[in-house]
Formats: C-alpha cells, sequence, structure tokens
C-alpha cells in the first residue's frame, strides 16, 4: 500500500465559496475519480467537508492536519496505510453554509484557502492545486482586490507572467485579456502585451502537453477582422505584426482570423490551441463543446493550477445535483501536467548528463 502511495499525485483541492458548489463537486470528484490516481488534500473547514459528506451520504472519512505541523504529516502519511482524507484547516470561526448565498465570509474563506494552498505546493508537500469555484463578487465584499484566481495566483508565486487556457475535450482557448470589461478591451490591446501572451501559450504547450512544435491560431478582435481596416485597425497594427514576428522566429502561428468564420470551420487536430482575444469570444464555442468538462489551467506559473471552467453555480447549491465532470476533467489535467513537466525535467537531467559525458570522453 505505501509504495503504491509514493507513486500518486498528492493535490491540493480547495473548497470553493462554501455557500457555492464547490464542496459538493470536490467530494463527488474524489469519490468517483478511480483510487489509484491521486491523493487528494483537501484545503478548507473541515466541517464544511463533513457536512457535504452527511449530506451525500458518502462513507468518507477525514482527518484535520494542522499546516505548521504538515511536512511531519506528509512523511507519515505516504507510508501510513490509513485512507482517512486529509483536510488543512486552520479556520477559528466558520459561519453555517448558507447555499447560494452571496456571503463576505464565505468569500474570505475561499480566498484564504488558495492562498493556504499556494503555500502548501510552495513547501513542497502537493504537487498540484485544483480550486474549486469563487465568487469575485463574494471576494470583493471580502476586500480581494484582485480580479480573478489568474491574477492573484501570479502574484502569489511571483511568476512574470500568467495567462488562462481553457479546454474542451476538442480544443484549447487561450485568452489575450482576461476579465477586461468589452468596452477597455481595444484600449488594452498592444503587440508587447500579444507577443507575451503569444509566446507564453506556445512555451506552456511545450511544456504542459509536450507538444515539439505547437500550431496557434488567432482570431481577430473586430466583427471579420476589422475588414481590412474598415472595421477598427487593430489586426493591421497589432495583432498582424505580432503574428509576423513569431512567424520570422519560426513559430507556426497563423491568423488573425474572422472568430465566427473560423468556429463554424472549426475541425479537431487542426490547431493545438485557438487564441481569442476577449474573455467570451473564446470561452462561449469552449463550453458550447464542453459537455460540462471544461477545464480552466493557469499557464506560466511555477507550480500547476487547475479548475473546472464554470462558476459557483449558486442557483444548485445544496440541492445535491450538482455535476462533478468538470472537477474531475480538472483533477486529471493537473495529473496530466505534473506528469509531461516531470518527464521534460527528467529528459533534460539526461540530456544534461550525456553532455557532461561527452565532454570528458573529449577531455
Amino acid at each position: 500500500m505505501s509504495s503504491e502511495r509514493r507513486h500518486m499525485r498528492l493535490l491540493a483541492l480547495t473548497v470553493g465559496d462554501i455557500n457555492g458548489i464547490g464542496p459538493e463537486i470536490v467530494l463527488k470528484g474524489i469519490q468517483r475519480m478511480p483510487g489509484n490516481v491521486f491523493l487528494p488534500l483537501l484545503v478548507g473547514p473541515l466541517s464544511v467537508f463533513e457536512g457535504y459528506a452527511r449530506l451525500l451520504r458518502l462513507p468518507m472519512r477525514f482527518q484535520r492536519i494542522d499546516l505548521p505541523r504538515i511536512l511531519d504529516w506528509q512523511r507519515a502519511y505516504l507510508s501510513s496505510p490509513h485512507w482517512e482524507i486529509p483536510v488543512v484547516d486552520h479556520w477559528r470561526k466558520v459561519p453555517p453554509v448558507c447555499p447560494g448565498v452571496l456571503s463576505r465570509a464565505a468569500g474570505r474563506i475561499a480566498f484564504q484557502a488558495i492562498e493556504t494552498a499556494v503555500r502548501i505546493l510552495q513547501m513542497g508537500v502537493a504537487e498540484a492545486m485544483v480550486t474549486a469555484p469563487v465568487s469575485k463578487r463574494a471576494w470583493h465584499k471580502a476586500g480581494v482586490e484582485f480580479s480573478g484566481q489568474t491574477e492573484m495566483l501570479q502574484h502569489l508565486t511571483g511568476a512574470p507572467r500568467a495567462g488562462m487556457m481553457l479546454l474542451s475535450p476538442i480544443m484549447r482557448v487561450g485568452l489575450v485579456t482576461i476579465h477586461t470589461p468589452i468596452s477597455a478591451v481595444a484600449g488594452t490591446l498592444s503587440r508587447p502585451l500579444v507577443l507575451e501572451r503569444f509566446r507564453l501559450f506556445h512555451h506552456a504547450l511545450i511544456t504542459d502537453w509536450r507538444i515539439q512544435r505547437p500550431r496557434l491560431a488567432v482570431l481577430g478582435l473586430n466583427p471579420h477582422a476589422g475588414e481590412g481596416g474598415d472595421i477598427g485597425d487593430e489586426e493591421l497594427t497589432i495583432l498582424a505584426p505580432a503574428i509576423r514576428k513569431l512567424q520570422q522566429e519560426g513559430l507556426e502561428i497563423e491568423g488573425p482570423f474572422p472568430a465566427d468564420g473560423f468556429f463554424a470551420r472549426y475541425r479537431p487536430g487542426r490547431q493545438d490551441a485557438v487564441i481569442a482575444i476577449y474573455h467570451d469570444q473564446g470561452l462561449v464555442p469552449l463550453k458550447m463543446t464542453a459537455g460540462g468538462r471544461a477545464v480552466n489551467v493557469t499557464v506560466g506559473l511555477p507550480i500547476v493550477r487547475t479548475s473546472p471552467g464554470h462558476g459557483t453555480a449558486f442557483d444548485l447549491a445544496g440541492k445535491l445535483t450538482a455535476d462533478p465532470r468538470g472537477m474531475i476533467e480538472a483533477i486529471k489535467v493537473a495529473v496530466q501536467i505534473v506528469n509531461n513537466r516531470q518527464a521534460s525535467q527528467d529528459n533534460q537531467t539526461l540530456r544534461g548528463g550525456k553532455r557532461k559525458k561527452t565532454a570528458r570522453n573529449r577531455r
């Protein structure tokens, strides 16, 4: 049993907004995943997880873990025959769960759970984090100023760049702008920004999905991709020059394409990722193809983070009917990326060793 555990990935799963469907889909996701894929480490109030386990009639046992002693716990856990689900819980006061209610306290807990999960990864205890949905309105009521989890995770990890890429079973979509109001999108665009995003997604496809020569398609901002400048000139002045520059550097990148025509003719496998300029441009078609299985990946971080590609679903909270497929897919993708990054590191180490041996032989 212990040797099997040592080859399984330990993932930190955050509670999300306790008044949404987060706790429910986390527990359902654990229950429906094969037992030999990963080890869960829950982050959030123990009472919330215990309450939902009772409501869902899940035969789960939990073990409360103190964050200051988590390294000692990790060593014991990996060699232990016991299968209680560990929960990192450092909340002294936990408000009652009120399904569907927008709450400052729930927003604060969701934010703190992500902070804690990042610390756990930075300590080397877990190998990836999967975050349950949060409410940005609840965050803001709690005084959290980040516009989303992508921006928060970039700040917490000190990453120079971070981006949002979503996956469905048939496509990957990266976003140039993320939670930017439509009225501000055009003014936000610049050649340095799009170059940074294009390179970021290209690199992520290589490191996280092990695609040696990624093929990228870029959508235009304006209807008909600007119609040669008649309906906006961002394609001519920003997007096309950035694409040409990267083509000269050897990247396989094409566009800008009119978004409506592109998705009307989209066929899986033609591109490894589609880059959309703003949120709904890319995520409407992606979620239509996802069947509830969309996954959000934060690319560019030194840690691995995924999330279901949906929100808190306050209207479904507490009804015990929430679909956990997005959470299950997010767990699978997190494990896949961890494995891919490890394989890339192993290959680099192997190549480095060969180079050193060759140099010694020459001497």
